[in-house]
């Protein structure tokens, strides 16, 4: 049998995702067609003839403010030339002279017979203003004089009306009128030479020249036409047509030549200057010119279709008569766009959708309605919104100049200008970074800056990056910070290693966002220390039980040669407790370590003030040794007591004068000496108000003693072991202070092999971290900007400085910001500066920087949210609320935000106004905030439940602050697959990596009763096999015969020859080392009618269902939706 019928062979496809929705049109009313002239009957008739005057040709006036235009009554046809009436306003653009209007009474004057001059181009500045909503071709400012016209006797005046020229794109719908006929056809000829490459816009079914050529002219018609008196019209030769090639290659050399003399003029304008100069700019090239002919090319407006769904109307439908967006003329042959008869709420939708002061190539501002659809999950795995920045705001070209996401990034990739826009907005404006994360294996690392030429403002601290300016000749750099000039250091242009000038612009600080400087000695308090680790080991009646200690020291054994010593430095000390705490002295004279004991554990002392530590290069036999025989030490103990505080006060006293980290292996709640707790699990406490009691620590002596350890550059690593109760909430005080992690087993029993592989590979890769010692963070921004409140593990030492005493890779940090004063440049910066010392002995600075563009609209920042970001910030803040308050006031901050943001879409953005609405839009690019708030709202650490333990949910908090954006997403929101009909090429290698099977809705529609489905969130992974799947799968896959001998819980998949069991481990096996941290996520088997508990389990991450009081997908959405029609922003 082939794979691919093997793949499709154990069942039925999956059944559809309900029945087939697609997005909801609202039908609406066509709008009324706008119709230049056109009035209904009864109104008041206006002059005739009437054109708009310059001034209302003014961007913000209306079309619906122009006067009606009417038909000339009949008979009242005047020749081509003629002045209008007494009384009446003379066309615009014509001068009135009374004194010229010929009298009834007067006789008719034969026309002057000398030949017309050819008009000359007009020049620019000549050219009058335009306005998008000007409906008629542009109008000179200056035209000569128009003697009136008085037919000779050899003119047949009945040809008259036959020499018009092509109707304007708002008379296409009836005839032109006569008054504006002799307008027209000299404004054509003085746009000849400059529009030589388009087409002439003739009526369809008539002869249309090729492209590049001159359309033919009617000779009779042009000299006919009255003469041009002015004298220096008539002394310049008419300029020769260019071909399109010249004339772009002109404009491409010219545009060339302009770019590089601003950018040089830039670098000595004030940022002040740059950004009125830019907002100017950008209102000049989104000013749209006034199409000139009105020919319908469905291919253009094929091209032009996508973008027409930012004109959607609040309702979620698009209006039956969409606005063609209008493009500016380029200079090779365009096809012109045609405007289609709108009404005039359409059109002033559009210049509202347009932003005068964004950069160019910002996103587009798509809605997307949401209301009985499923989730686009797939979307998840499309990369996040990049800033759009000006163009020339970094002094190089380098692709790499901003910081990578992963490293650094913000809720809102454009800022708004002034602290009353973000409110108006109500968008959070937070920082989410991760500056000491992980490299990928095919990711280059982070350029290092060995020279010791640090340069840095002399006011604000800020360090040389790719976004600021040289002046004076290279010989001073202005902060892009604080704008201070500042002196380029003598070596910044020497390399030292070659003795030679060095190139300026090579240089990694000018060139990335993320560098690493070797700090020189100023940089240093104290030389750097040497690493030491202190394991704190329990060895109470539980840790042997449950077989904690002996895989704790077989994979410390296994370990040591992976722990940070490339110099040779590390020491190593080791502290056993139960009742009392067990010392170990390795001094060189003992062939073996010797237990030192002390049981007084009121009073904290160290046995002997040297050989406690040993280093680990030199005593590696000593150590070995010792570990090995510390499971048999104390196999035969039945002390049920442990003394965790006395302990850690003295792996304190060891560490305290250089340093290091203390490793914290926990099975028993202490319960002797200081920091003793108590067991405070209260079943009848479980979701209810007062539940965020027990998440709260129970002692104080956690929290001080992590502050101390702080002050003295100690961290603290705890590895909590529950078989009942162990007070995850207090103890997690020591990492979170310390800029530690806390890992979380609960059950723990070695025996079972996948607790022992989960715990024994997390606690290596633990030990073996290159992590960074001594650190602090500092963060930067531009004037104007503050930061205001900091999450994360660590401690606030200062105001904006945060000390770490170990710096663990992938951990994540988030750090709010306020808008002091109004921004005046078009761009801001954050700069991360981690100061640390690397596990080789090294003095480092890790430069993180940011560049992020300036905006005043609302529309533009909604379509710069970063939702993974938005989502990380939301996660702490509720986690922060939980802590403080309530767990249900952590739950309904969630939702407020939620409300906030999609009610100021729709009002301020879509213009609807207050009131329910049968859809609910929201931007394309927050299409899946709903869901991953209501996933966010449903976790484990916020969920309204009564059957999550305290120790549980308290670890769940621990992980939604910490985690980096890689891990935190699929942590909240699960992947799910289906294995039984998965395609052939899934859980195959490919060029790309394992192919992974299409991922599914989290729901229980798609589950089949004779399926078998994979779903897995970075922590643990599950199989759910349906009581109906077949026993071909049950053998291909599990090597058991039927449904029936399968065993559900912890799991380990066996290894067949069977492709679908090959497939499956494939899949495994790439979803435990794909991301980044330290975590193995455990595999459990779930049958359909197994473990209820376990089913429960499984069944609470299918978010998009109803699970006990939280509200489906589709329930949640019909809720936001009410509550945002019901509240006025």
């Amino acid at each position: 049998m082939s794979p691919g019928a093997m793949m499709n062979g154990y069942g039925r496809p999956p059944a559809p995702y309900g029945a087939p929705q697609g997005p909801q049109q609202q039908q609406q009313p066509p709008y009324p067609p706008f119709r230049p002239g056109f009035q209904p009957q009864g109104a008041p008739s206006p002059q005739q003839g009437f054109r708009p005057a310059p001034n209302m040709m003014r961007p913000g006036f209306s079309p619906g403010q122009r006067p009606q235009q009417m038909p000339p009554p009949p008979g009242d046809v005047r020749p081509q030339g003629m002045m209008p009436p007494p009384g009446q306003r003379p066309p615009n653009g014509m001068p009135f002279h009374p004194q010229q209007q010929p009298s009834p009474l007067q006789p008719q004057q034969a026309p002057m017979q000398q030949p017309m001059q050819p008009l000359q181009p007009m020049q620019p500045q000549q050219r009058p203003p335009t306005s998008p909503m000007a409906m008629r071709p542009p109008q000179p400012m200056q035209r000569p004089p128009i003697q009136p016209f008085q037919p000779s006797p050899q003119m047949n005046t009945a040809q008259l009306p036959q020499l018009t020229s092509q109707p304007s794109p708002m008379q296409q719908q009836r005839p032109p009128l006569p008054q504006q006929q002799h307008l027209q056809q000299p404004q054509q000829q003085q746009q000849q030479p400059q529009q030589q490459p388009q087409q002439q816009q003739q009526p369809m079914g008539q002869f249309q020249p090729p492209m590049g050529q001159q359309p033919p002219v009617n000779i009779q018609h042009q000299q006919q036409l009255p003469p041009q008196p002015s004298p220096q019209l008539q002394q310049q030769p008419p300029a020769q047509p260019a071909t399109p090639e010249h004339q772009q290659q002109q404009q491409q050399e010219q545009s060339q030549a302009d770019q590089q003399q601003g950018h040089q003029r830039r670098k000595r304008m004030y940022p002040k200057q740059v950004f009125l100069e830019d907002t100017n700019a950008a209102a000049q090239q989104q000013l749209p010119p006034t199409p000139t002919a009105a020919q319908p090319y469905p291919q253009q407006q094929q091209q032009q279709q996508p973008q027409q769904n930012q004109f959607m109307s609040p309702m979620g439908g698009q209006p039956n008569a969409p606005v063609q967006p209008i493009q500016q003329q380029q200079p090779q042959q365009q096809p012109q766009q045609q405007y289609n008869q709108q009404g005039v709420q359409s059109l002033t939708n559009q210049m509202g959708q347009m932003n005068l002061g964004g950069a160019p190539g910002a996103p587009s501002m798509a809605s997307v309605s949401l209301m009985g659809t499923p989730p686009p999950v797939t979307a998840l795995a499309n990369p996040s919104p990049v800033p759009h920045l000006p163009p020339n705001v970094s002094i190089t070209n380098s692709p790499f100049a901003n910081c990578d996401e992963t490293y650094k990034c913000c809720t809102i990739n454009a800022v708004p200008a002034t602290e009353s826009l973000l409110k108006k907005s109500r968008l959070p404006f937070a920082l989410v970074l991760a500056p000491y994360r992980s490299l990928d294996p095919n990711e280059e690392p982070v350029p290092v800056i060995s020279d010791s030429v640090i340069s840095r403002c002399r006011r604000c601290r800020t360090y040389i990056n790719p976004f600021v300016t040289f002046v004076e000749g290279g010989q001073r750099w202005k902060c892009n910070m604080c704008f201070l000039l500042n002196d380029v250091p003598a070596a910044f242009d020497y390399d030292a290693h070659t003795q030679k000038q060095a190139d300026r612009w090579k240089r990694p600080e000018l060139n990335y966002g993320v560098v690493e400087f070797v700090a020189p000695t100023e940089y240093m308090v104290r030389p750097p220390q040497a690493p030491a680790f202190v394991f704190v080991l329990d060895v109470s009646y539980s840790a042997i039980q449950s077989g904690m200690l002996a895989t704790a020291a077989r994979t410390l054994l296994d370990t040591l040669d992976r722990l940070p010593n490339e110099e040779s430095r590390t020491n190593v000390a080791i502290i056993t407790v139960d009742s009392a705490l067990h010392f170990y002295n390795f001094d060189e004279t003992l062939e073996e370590p010797q237990m030192l004991v002390v049981a007084d554990v009121e009073d904290v002392f160290l046995p002997q003030p040297t050989n406690l530590f040993t280093n680990l290069t030199q005593k590696k036999d000593a150590i070995k040794a010792l570990l090995e025989k510390l499971p048999d030490m104390f196999r035969d103990t039945a002390n049920v007591n442990n003394a965790l505080g006395p302990a850690l006060q003295a792996a304190y006293k060891m560490l305290s004068p250089s340093g290091g980290k203390i490793v914290c292996l926990q099975s028993t709640l202490p319960n002797v000496g200081i920091g003793a707790l108590t067991s405070r699990e209260d079943v009848k406490l479980l979701g209810t108000a007062k539940e965020s009691t027990l998440l709260a620590p129970a002692s104080p002596f956690y929290k001080s003693f992590a502050v101390d350890c702080s002050r003295s550059q100690v961290a603290c690593d705890m590895l909590i072991f529950g078989g009942q109760y162990a007070d995850v909430a207090t103890l997690s005080c020591l990492p979170h202070y310390t800029g530690g992690q806390t890992y979380y087993y609960p059950g723990f029993n070695a025996s079972r092999s996948e607790d022992a592989l989960k715990f024994a590979h997390e606690l290596s890769e633990l030990l073996s971290e290159q992590i960074g010692l001594e650190a602090v963070i500092r963060i930067r921004a531009s004037r104007g900007l503050r930061m205001n409140a900091f999450h994360g593990n660590f401690f606030i030492r200062s105001t904006d400085l945060l000390a770490l005493p170990n710096v663990p890779r992938d951990q994540n940090y988030c750090v709010e910001v306020v808008i002091e004063d109004d921004l005046k440049t078009p761009t801001v910066c954050f700069q991360t500066a981690l100061l640390h010392t690397s596990c080789t002995g090294e003095r480092r600075i890790r430069v993180v920087t940011l560049c992020l563009p300036v905006t005043n609209s609302v529309s533009e920042l909604y379509a710069n949210i970063h939702p993974k970001a938005m989502v990380s910030y939301l996660a702490n803040k509720a986690v922060e609320r939980a802590l403080s308050s309530k767990l249900d006031d952590a739950r309904d901050a969630v939702v407020n935000k939620l409300v906030d943001l999609l009610g100021v879409y729709k009002t301020h953005i879509l213009g609807s106004a207050q009131g329910s609405t049968p859809q609910l839009n929201v931007p394309d690019n927050l299409k899946l905030l709903p869901l991953l708030a209501l996933a966010l709202i449903k976790h484990d650490g916020l969920r309204q439940s009564s059957q999550i333990p305290t120790d549980m949910r308290a670890n769940a908090m621990n992980l939604l602050r910490t985690m980096p954006l890689q891990l935190l997403i699929p942590y909240i929101h699960a992947n799910f697959y289906s294995l039984h009909n998965m395609p052939p090429e899934a859980g195959e290698l490919s060029e790309h990596g394992v192919m992974f099977p299409p991922v599914l809705n989290l729901t229980a529609e798609r589950i089949e009763a004779h399926g078998c489905y994979l779903l897995e969130n970075g922590q643990h992974i599950y199989l759910w096999v349906g009581r109906g799947v077949v026993p071909q799968l049950c053998m291909d896959l599990f090597d058991v015969t039927n449904y029936e001998a399968l065993r559900g819980g912890k799991y380990t998949l066996p290894v067949l020859e069977t492709p679908l069991n090959r497939k499956v481990n494939l899949l495994i096996g790439k979803i435990r080392e794909m991301r980044r941290g330290d975590y193995y996520p455990t595999l459990y088997l779930v049958k359909e009618d197994g473990d209820p508990y376990l089913k429960i389990w499984f069944l609470s991450h299918l978010i998009e269902d109803r699970t006990e009081n939280v509200m489906s997908y589709q329930q949640f959405l019909q809720f936001i939706k009410d509550r945002v029609g019901s509240t006025s922003f």
